[in-house]
């Protein structure tokens, strides 16, 4: 994915504005380019990690949430190279100190894929007007047996012993397309990531 071109390379397709469809785009780094905003410091933060090894399969994300401070966009990357799952996420982020006002936090995280303890995959599927199959919609999760969140219980009053209760909430990354959110050919790449990881979890 990173290595240098060559002369067998084919010539690399015009790229649309940010936010346009990955899903036809095979190379990391062209898919990245054509929609992220900061498609360069993704790749940087993923390439320290990945190196010179293949990527088996991705999966992009990109969320525009509007706030009283403006557009502020969320942009995830969930990336296989066949033994891990690399993550790269971004948020701008207020900074009244910062030129313009904000500021991006980026972070990458590496999960060994024998720490995923759980992958689910649910679609939504429906008819068109002519009364065809179509899906509608894909989820999928990935949890891992890491604690994400622990919330006690008080004991109930009339318990002869009183125990106290917890709840485990292991540590999970949800990723969704749809109709309406990226379209056939990227809910289309979220099944194959999804697939890819059910076949390499649990080697």
């Amino acid at each position: 994915m990173f290595s240098r071109a060559t002369r067998s390379r084919p010539a690399a397709r015009p790229l649309g504005p940010p936010g346009s469809d990955w899903s036809s785009y095979t190379r990391l780094q062209d898919a990245a380019h054509a929609y992220f905003l900061h498609a360069d410091i993704a790749l940087e933060a993923m390439r320290g990690v990945l190196g010179r090894r293949r990527v088996r399969g991705f999966t992009l994300e990109r969320v525009v949430d509007l706030t009283e401070a403006g557009a502020s966009v969320w942009q995830e990357a969930a990336v296989c190279d066949g033994r891990r799952l690399v993550l790269w996420h971004s948020e701008e982020v207020a900074d009244g100190d910062a030129p313009g006002g904000t500021v991006l936090d980026s972070s990458v995280q590496v999960l060994p894929l024998d720490a995923v303890v759980h992958v689910g995959m649910r679609t939504l599927v429906g008819r068109d007007e002519q009364g065809r199959r179509v899906e509608r919609g894909v989820h999928l999760v990935v949890a891992t047996g890491t604690p994400h969140e622990l919330t006690a219980f008080q004991p109930e009053p009339e318990q002869s012993v009183p125990t106290a209760t917890a709840r485990f909430r292991p540590e999970a990354f949800r990723f969704s397309k749809s109709l309406e959110d990226g379209g056939p050919g990227q809910m289309a790449r979220l099944v194959e990531f999804g697939r890819l990881l059910g076949r390499l979890v649990p080697r």
